[in-house]
């Protein structure tokens, strides 16, 4: 073997000499061609040293450390790839190199002045190799993986050629620090290595014609060297366990720590395929050595400003156009949630979002309120264990075009979902995203909730501006109670004066005309706070048909299905005969008001529906239910269908218009026959 070892060393350093004048020959005087010369004379002189200590016998560690000075000369030529320096003065004033030579040369005396001190003792020699090999394969997988495509092509040679080396000393040096010595068998084999490289190297010198590297470091380059410096100190561990059985265990130490070394190498693998490991390592090394994708000052300020500036025609449709420019989406929709079953699109734009979507909405709110995360249906349908405990028809959301739904909370209460539609040059979202969007969220939501306190100060002004009107009135009803009281204390001392019996007809006709303006204008109703009960809808329905019956048209009962619902009666009576009302007043007296009650599955569906004078759709959307807002003049107040919307949805019920001018309108309200709970349970499960 000492024969093939002189063979294999002066063949290698030949090689090398002539790969040295080859390259001198060529007149490159780029940095990358110089130190590849360097590099190439430091691997001639180590395999000459090699040479010489088989054939003379002197101390190994000579070629030791030939072999560091070559170790080292190769990794700075990695460096200079990747820090594209183009002249020796950079070269020596970069920081990386300079980083590099310094923790060498600490590496070094540390390693060589410890094996002095303890008796020429081997194993810091054989750590100090591991070490610097390690570093090598983390320096070539560097440059590899941050190369484009045409770089790669140009330099995949060489990186076979050093990766081969790098794994063979590494191997090498980690068997003899498990077993305190160097394997010969293998050490021999070292000439023939680098001797077959060598055309490999030339290749790569050829193809870099110009000695330039365009390099650039991306997150998938750490990440990949991350995983491998993790990979070599486990193996560094596990190669010092090994010594340690191999020292305890006498004669079966060295079956042992191979066992040992092949199981630790079967862990490793099995821990560095984990997806969940991978991307926790990922998230870990984006987040602390690289700086934000987003610059959250520039998305603060640019936040800002298209609240500012957006035109819009309220502030849902602003919120959620800001939404959807952050994703470049095409549609989008705020929903807000009222109740577990109940959700109010506030505005949509390019989603036609139906009923027959509460039931993910409902899916979707309770796993977002729980867990606070973002939800990407693409992703959802590839990946589905990344969402736990969450269950939706992904083909239904496709069929809505919907592709991410972003939770909004308003300090810690979860008030609603912004929906976007399709994103085509989404391919998936990172954990950048997803931060940016939750503070775009929370921002918008903390902005909707300011509007929608200004909306509800202003109501409460105009209540208030309403108490007070109702404070003039009642002065007139005094008035008025104090004319007719007059009549009944002169009543007898007067019955028979006919110049008092027309003043009663003239005050009464003057308070009969009064008392109907007070009362068309406002509706005397006392807030009592009554408990729900079971109450049949269909004899309710019946009793303010009969009232209603009064006026014309006639209202008619077309279907009443018997039914019992929980709520309060009193207030559902008002509520009822208010809304047929409207139909009566809406319709001609030759027309036709019908009223009918259903049961459909677990809802009681009432219609009150007419062929009266209709109302425009964009009459339904900004007016109909907006409070102190009437088409009737003095004679209504603008507060019926407002209050009747607001005890509707009180009671877990949905109320809703469909109507068009001059062909009539239809009104629908659907009450829940079942408690919510279990509704919702019975729909969830």
């Amino acid at each position: 073997m000492e024969f093939i070892g002189l063979v294999g060393f002066a063949l290698s350093a030949a090689a090398y000499l002539v790969f040295t004048l080859l390259i001198f020959a060529a007149r490159n005087k780029s940095l990358l061609a110089q130190w590849m010369i360097i590099s190439a004379l430091s691997t001639l002189v180590a395999n000459a040293i090699a040479f010489a200590q088989i054939n003379w016998g002197f101390n190994l560690q000579w070629v030791m450390l030939a072999d560091g000075v070559k170790i080292a000369c190769w990794s700075i030529m990695l460096l200079i790839c990747n820090t594209e320096l183009t002249s020796i003065r950079r070269l020596l004033t970069n920081y990386h190199i300079r980083q590099y030579v310094s923790v060498w040369a600490l590496l070094m005396a540390t390693s060589w002045l410890a094996t002095y001190l303890l008796d020429y003792s081997y194993e810091y020699l054989f750590l100090l190799f591991i070490i610097l090999n390690l570093w090598t394969l983390v320096l070539i997988e560097q440059l590899y993986r941050s190369a484009d495509d045409h770089v790669r092509w140009a330099i995949w040679p060489l990186i076979v050629a050093l990766a081969s080396v790098a794994i063979f000393d590494f191997v090498l040096y980690a068997q003899a620090t498990m077993v305190n010595g160097i394997d010969f068998d293998f050490w021999y084999s070292r000439g023939f290595i680098a001797l077959v490289i060598s055309p490999l190297l030339l290749v790569s010198t050829r193809r870099v014609k110009n000695g330039s590297v365009r390099i650039f470091v991306s997150r998938q380059v750490v990440f990949y060297s991350s995983i491998l410096m993790m990979a070599g100190i486990y193996l560094l561990i596990m190669a010092f366990a090994g010594y340690v059985i191999n020292y305890l265990g006498g004669q079966w130490g060295s079956v042992v720590s191979i066992g040992f070394l092949m199981l630790s190498g079967i862990v490793l693998v099995a821990l560095l395929i984990t997806e969940s490991l991978r991307r926790k390592l990922k998230v870990f090394i984006a987040k602390n050595f690289f700086a934000n994708r987003y610059e959250y000052r520039d998305e603060w300020l640019d936040l800002i400003e298209k609240i500012e500036t957006t035109s819009a025609e309220n502030y849902y449709q602003m919120a959620t156009t800001i939404m959807m420019s952050k994703l470049n989406a095409q549609g989008g929709a705020i929903i807000k949630k009222k109740n577990d079953l109940h959700f109010d699109i506030k505005f949509s734009q390019g989603l036609a979002l139906s009923d027959a979507f509460n039931l993910q909405l409902a899916l979707v709110s309770r796993f977002c309120r729980e867990k606070g995360w973002i939800v990407d249906v693409d992703e959802y349908e590839v990946k589905p264990s990344m969402y736990p405990e969450l269950n939706i028809d992904v083909d239904l959301c496709h069929s809505f075009h919907v592709r991410i739904i972003v939770p909004i909370f308003i300090g810690k209460a979860f008030y609603g979902l912004f929906v976007i539609g399709r994103v085509h040059d989404l391919k998936q979202l990172n954990w950048e995203d997803r931060d940016l969007l939750f503070a775009v969220s929370k921002q918008l939501g903390n902005f909707i909730s300011l509007n929608e306190a200004n909306d509800e100060l202003a109501e409460a002004k105009q209540f208030d501006a309403f108490n007070r009107m109702s404070a003039f009135l009642l002065h007139d009803l005094k008035n008025i109670q104090a004319q007719l009281g007059l009549i009944t204390a002169n009543a007898t001392k007067h019955r028979d004066n006919p110049e008092f019996i027309d003043d009663v007809f003239e005050t009464v006709d003057s308070a009969t005309e009064r008392l109907t303006k007070v009362l068309s204008q406002l509706r005397n109703k006392q807030i009592v706070n009554t408990k729900a009960r079971e109450v049949a809808l269909d004899k309710v329905i019946e009793k303010v048909v009969e009232q209603r019956n009064i006026e014309q048209p006639q209202v008619i009962i077309e279907q009443l299905a018997p039914c019992s619902v929980a709520l309060d009666q009193e207030k559902f009576h008002s509520v009822l005969n208010h809304l047929i009302q409207n139909a009566q007043e809406a319709t001609s007296d030759n027309g036709w008001v019908k009223v009918s009650l259903s049961v459909s599955k677990e809802l009681a569906c009432i219609m009150i529906n007419d062929n009266g004078c209709g109302m425009s759709e964009t009459f339904i959307k900004n007016r109909l239910f907006k409070p102190f807002d009437t088409t009737k003049g003095n004679a209504g107040m603008g507060i019926g269908v407002y209050e009747a919307k607001q005890f509707i949805q009180s009671i877990a019920g949905k109320i809703s218009v469909k109507s068009k001018e001059n062909e009539g309108t239809v009104f629908e309200i659907q009450l829940p026959l079942k408690r919510l709970d279990r509704q919702l349970e019975n729909n969830l499960g």
